[in-house]
């Protein structure tokens, strides 16, 4: 079940879906507020200023006992490092790219946030205990992941509206286009890049994500848009080229150039990444390009499962949202913030691990947003995997996928804590980056039913 199918279906009313909803809405499983060296409201967050912000500052250092030695050798950055300081009002200026409208500073400030914080008391990372707590008989775990950096609802509707006008363009949701205003995905961008308030550097990366999830849905699964599990293959081989272009000798390229324009998929795809090219260097497009193949990959994987009827093992289908998850999203971070994080500290697998730990754990969050939805049971999602595997109720299966959510923030945390001591200032704020991307998912999650549930009921 795709992003957009998601939000749009009915939400359900039985007890498994209060649980889910209580799961995503309640505060108290969220990184801790009142940490040690926390600032107050006005506390520069991600490299700038940020207004509407919940007054915390995202990121802390390691503390505690047995921290001081959690040190890794310097990243080994080839070749010529970008300034760590840009002059004022020169991002995006570069290879004709246009200049950015109010978006912040490209290079963090002295004492800048780093990625969340570290491990606290001897031998620390991730083993902080599960909890739970009683909710009319049932029991609703925390879900460990930080409050959302700051939360303009004015922005994001300006954007979803831009991105809705974008899709009626391109053709794509054709006769859906009230359930993508109501799913309201320009509020989840606004949500998860608060280092920018240019609605136009926002509506590049929806677009991009709007794209990815037309795909899904076009191709894979709605039927009724032409979704053919037979012929997804050789589909994403050619929407792949609407991404990353292919080049054919004069003879054949205009048919190809036909069922670019003739495939509203392909259309949206195409327009996406020219969009996103006007903020983005070619090494942060060649980043997207590579993250979206690999999506695609993941697509196949999972329309193979579809096909031939097998429920995939729990360890097969984690291993596949490490690659068809958010992380096309994520790699966006430093475009739509208007620096650049290099290729080789964004090639390092420290930081990939820490990356694609990010990027799986906030769509879990999507997994489990899906189990409050009618039908839950017969889309592929974690706990749909564990029920079946391990042959426990699905609501016993939430609980564990909560904790398989939580083990991956808390290892992200701890990682990137060690990465932002060592690495350039980009990495350091990529990493926060990341960091406020998981908690503005969560947010949007936890309130996208208040826009959309009113009009299915």
């Amino acid at each position: 079940m795709s992003l957009l199918s998601r939000m749009s279906a009915p939400a359900a009313t039985h007890e498994l879906a209060g649980l889910v909803a209580a799961l995503l809405s309640r505060p108290a499983g969220v990184a801790p507020r009142g940490l040690p060296g926390a600032a107050g409201l006005q506390q520069d967050c991600l490299g700038g200023k940020l207004t509407g912000m919940t007054g915390r500052r995202l990121i802390r250092n390691p503390t505690g006992l047995g921290t001081s030695a959690a040190r890794i050798r310097p990243l080994s950055i080839t070749g010529p490092r970008r300034p760590s300081a840009a002059p004022p009002g020169t991002q995006g200026a570069a290879e004709g790219r246009r200049e950015p409208r109010r978006t912040r500073d490209s290079s963090p400030a002295e004492g800048a946030p780093r990625p969340p914080g570290g491990p606290t008391g001897p031998g620390t990372s991730g083993l902080r205990p599960w909890s739970a707590r009683s909710r009319g008989g049932a029991s609703v775990p925390d879900l460990y992941c930080p409050p959302p950096v700051r939360d303009d609802p004015a922005l994001g509707e300006e954007v979803n509206e831009r991105l809705v006008g974008w899709a009626e363009q391109c053709g794509i949701y054709e006769g859906r286009l009230d359930d993508l205003r109501a799913a309201n995905f320009g509020r989840l961008l606004m949500l998860t890049h608060p280092d920018t308030d240019d609605p136009d550097r926002l509506l590049a990366a929806a677009k991009c994500g709007l794209a990815e999830w037309a795909a899904d849905d076009h191709y894979c699964d709605d039927a009724s848009a032409g979704a053919d599990p037979k012929q997804l293959a050789p589909r994403l081989a050619i929407a792949y080229a609407a991404v990353d272009p292919a080049h054919l000798v004069v003879r054949y390229a205009p048919e190809l150039e036909r069922a670019m324009r003739d495939d509203p998929v392909l259309v949206a795809l195409r327009s996406a990444v020219e969009h996103i090219s006007r903020y983005a260097t070619a090494p942060q497009v060649a980043r997207l390009q590579q993250e979206m193949s690999a999506l695609f990959g993941g697509f196949n994987a999972e329309a193979g499962w579809r096909t031939t009827g097998r429920l995939p093992s729990v360890w097969e289908y984690l291993t596949d949202r490490q690659f068809n998850s958010f992380i096309p999203m994520t790699a966006l971070i430093d475009a739509v913030g208007g620096y650049e994080l290099s290729t080789a500290e964004y090639a390092d697998p420290r930081v990939r691990r820490a990356v694609r730990m990010a990027s799986a754990a906030a769509t879990l969050v999507n997994d489990l947003y899906s189990m409050s939805k009618e039908d839950a049971d017969s889309g592929f999602n974690l706990p749909t995997q564990i029920a079946a595997e391990e042959n426990c109720s699905l609501a016993e299966a939430v609980e564990r996928s909560v904790q398989v959510h939580d083990e991956m923030v808390h290892t992200f945390e701890a990682e990137a804590t060690t990465l932002s001591l060592v690495g350039t200032p980009q990495l350091r704020r990529f990493l926060a980056g990341l960091w406020a991307w998981m908690g503005g998912n969560r947010e949007w999650h936890s309130t996208t039913d208040r826009y959309h549930g009113a009009r299915a009921e």
